[in-house]
């Protein structure tokens, strides 16, 4: 692959004995993360005009109305759960939603505030699943609709929480991910949309003491999405990992945001984003940030984001920000490149009689490998690789099956 832009530190490693200080791959924010505004009041927010450096690359028009402070339906939810976990529906107040979710925009204010029905799933203290929790919310086509769902975990609790976004569509998204101490849970959320489905969601992940979380986005379908993850820690020793997979077809957008928050000591995260583009007018944006707070120290943080160009006409935008307020951490660093497939590695291929169309095949998988062999599921890493091969196939036709099915056909 071919680099056209690349981060400040290597991708190999965190830089031990960071300094403190804050950059960013390209964009530098207006004012600390530390000072951005969370409220649970629409009225807080303006609605967003485009100029705004958080919203400057997402597609306003298609994204309007969930601006709306206005009622909204609920999507169908399904849920299946193995025995021991709970399933509660409510109002957010019935459930205790909020106590480690606050919006961060207009779009999540007005979800929270137009919700009617929120689900809660909890896994109990010291309860190790043997299968997953799958969660699947479906959207109809040109309706409005919102939703909240909290994932709570106990102490030492140890699973697979998925979420399943399929349908079509205007949908505002809230998810609270809760961990108790010493507590293991991957989250997944698969975008699976039908192609003109618009979403925007906000993920709020709390990190409990010595827990450990991860956090996984497959963003695959839909016209416009846009999935913003929050991390933030509830005591020392807890560690994040953060990792994204897309694909990007002709005139799709594919927003990806995230923001570390370390603001306990002795805390670990890692954040890998991969996607492939193609197609005219395809885009993906990826922001990546990390805030060290002063009382942070022991911290070790990495973030990285590549893209793979497969076509003209279509655009990546990329940008890691790292701010740091205190010099005696582990270590810290961050990088971003986006590319085209790389002659060189084609001809390589080709001259050994491998036919064009297998050869570009061949670079996306091994593209794509690494990331998907650290998502730890296999049986959404071998659902996922032949899903990116429908599409590569494809073009901008529908993907193969859905992964969530995967767990349904189980």
């Amino acid at each position: 692959m071919t680099v056209l832009e690349q981060g400040f530190d290597n991708p190999a490693s965190p830089t031990p004995g960071a300094k403190a200080h804050s950059h960013g791959a390209g964009v530098v924010p207006e004012a600390s993360r530390a000072e951005r505004r969370t409220s649970f009041s629409v009225a807080d927010f303006p609605v967003p005009t485009g100029r705004e450096e958080e919203w400057k690359f997402s597609p306003l028009r298609d994204l309007a109305p969930l601006f709306e402070d206005a009622a909204a339906g609920s999507p169908t939810v399904s849920v299946s759960a193995p025995d021991g976990v709970e399933h509660r529906t409510g109002t957010p107040a019935e459930i205790d939603a909020g106590t480690a979710f606050v919006p961060g925009d207009r779009a999540a204010a007005a979800g929270w505030a137009s919700t009617t029905e929120a689900h809660l799933v909890s896994v109990p203290a010291e309860l190790e699943l043997d299968a997953p929790v799958v969660v699947t919310l479906r959207g109809s086509a040109d309706e409005l609709t919102s939703g909240h769902v909290v994932i709570e975990a106990g102490h030492h609790a140890r699973g697979l929480v998925v979420l399943a976004h399929q349908g079509s569509g205007r949908h505002r998204g809230n998810v609270e991910v809760r961990t108790g101490d010493g507590a293991e849970i991957t989250v997944v959320s698969l975008q699976e949309w039908e192609p003109d489905a618009v979403q925007v969601a906000q993920h709020d992940v709390r990190v409990g003491r010595d827990a450990t979380v991860k956090h996984i986005a497959v963003s695959l379908g839909g016209k416009a999405v846009r999935l913003s993850v929050n991390v933030t820690y509830a005591g020392p020793g807890g560690s994040a990992t953060v990792l994204g997979v897309y694909f990007a077809d002709a005139a799709q957008h594919l927003e990806h945001r995230q923001f570390i928050d370390h603001e306990a000591p002795n805390c670990t995260s890692y954040v890998e984003y991969k996607g492939a583009l193609q197609g005219d007018s395809a885009h993906a944006v990826w922001i990546g940030d990390v805030l060290i707070r002063a009382a942070a120290e022991g911290t070790e943080t990495y973030e990285l984001n590549r893209n793979l160009v497969l076509t003209d006409g279509a655009r990546a935008d990329s940008v890691p920000n790292l701010e740091i307020e205190t010099g005696e951490i582990v270590g810290a660093g961050h990088a971003s490149a986006t590319g085209r497939f790389d002659d060189e590695q084609l001809f390589y291929l080709q001259a050994r009689g491998i036919p064009e169309d297998e050869a570009r095949r061949l670079v996306v998988r091994g593209f794509f490998a690494d990331i998907v062999d650290k998502i730890g599921v296999p049986e959404i890493s071998e659902r996922l690789m032949a899903t990116i091969e429908a599409e590569l196939a494809a073009g901008s036709a529908p993907a193969a099956t859905p992964i969530a099915s995967t767990f349904e056909e189980n």
